[in-house]
């Protein structure tokens, strides 16, 4: 799981749990998508976007890993059929990080629709297929790893019977599709922005509560699958605050793996730039770039990059494989705008 159901707040309502997010390179733009609801929750659960909740999509321009514009979704109530009324709004500068700010409305739509945006921009919001693919053994290995300090023990699995736990589930996804009109005056000469996303909860007191924040993939199965309170922790505070927080515990779990496999001199050396590297947990870009995922460079995410194996490589500075592709996916993105993929 990238990010699926990764704390017990995300556990207690699916509809504020973001299982992923992606940017890439679309038609006429830069995507941002994030999925949520996820059908593994269960069928007794609410589905949808939460109606007391807002949506974010938080970009910073400047790498200090504050927001400089925000995108907020916010969702009406669920009809007989399941669709649901939402709104879109631009908020930036120090709107762009206050709870309250009302912003720029950008328009009105319907799940299942496209809705146009000024100057361009486009978002879409439905049901879709999950495009993410994991293989629970390996990633319960994996998790054990970094929680004990030992290597990944997979003695007792067998490739060739790995298997796509996300096969056939289906998300509830946020489609954003920003023109380069808009966003390149934001992202500047180099054109770099670091993409993270927040679902909060509104309170019974008026204010908002983080429940689930998202930025580079797989950081919550390295490091929280066994660990429900770092899981809550890592979820509501704000990425200019990762290093502070978790660097030091962070640091010391990629150091126990690493020195288990044996292979670094100085593991500890190892771990600080692996956590150098993932921490602020933010999601760099380049504006008007082809997006990918990988061991080479991290600049975005497709819809199609394979971020499991790519991140438990990197952090245990061993080659760990699920056995799987993209072909294990029920339902294939398309180049086509939402270009999730279809719900089946």
């Amino acid at each position: 799981m990238s990010h699926h159901l990764d704390s017990p707040l995300a556990q207690q309502d699916p509809r504020l749990d973001i299982t992923d997010l992606y940017v890439f390179r679309g038609e006429q733009g830069t995507v941002f998508v994030t999925d949520h609801s996820h059908s593994l929750a269960g069928e007794d659960v609410p589905r949808g976007l939460h109606p007391e909740g807002k949506y974010e999509f938080k970009i910073d321009a400047n790498g200090d890993a504050v927001e400089d514009v925000t995108y907020r979704f916010t969702f009406g109530a669920a009809d007989a059929n399941g669709v649901q009324a939402y709104q879109v709004r631009r908020l930036s500068g120090p709107d762009a990080r206050d709870d309250f700010a009302e912003g720029t409305l950008l328009g009105e739509g319907r799940t299942g629709e496209t809705l146009a945006l000024p100057g361009g921009s486009r978002a879409w919001v439905g049901r879709a297929g999950d495009p993410f693919w994991i293989e629970p053994d390996v990633l319960h290995a994996v998790g054990h790893a970094f929680q004990d300090g030992t290597r990944v023990d997979l003695s007792d699995w067998n490739p060739a019977e790995a298997t796509n736990l996300f096969a056939g589930h289906t998300v509830h996804s946020i489609v954003l599709e920003v023109a380069d009109g808009e966003l390149l005056p934001v992202a500047g000469r180099d054109r770099t922005i670091d993409v993270w996303a927040v679902a909060f909860l509104g309170t019974d007191a008026g204010g908002w509560r983080p429940v689930n924040r998202a930025g580079l993939p797989m950081i919550h199965p390295l490091f929280t699958q066994y660990d429900g309170v770092l899981g809550d922790r890592l979820n509501v505070n704000v990425p200019s605050e990762d290093v502070a927080l978790y660097g030091e515990a962070l640091t010391a779990s990629v150091a126990g793996v690493v020195r288990a496999y044996g292979t670094a001199e100085d593991p500890d050396a190892y771990a600080r730039a692996v956590v150098g590297r993932i921490l602020p947990n933010v999601l760099p870009y380049e504006v008007g770039t082809p997006a990918s995922y990988g061991f080479a460079r991290w600049n975005g995410r497709t819809l199609t990059d394979n971020a499991p194996d790519v991140m438990f490589s990197f952090a245990s500075n061993t080659p760990v494989a699920l056995g799987l592709t993209k072909e294990s996916v029920t339902a294939r993105p398309t180049r086509t705008f939402p270009y999730v993929p279809r719900a089946v």
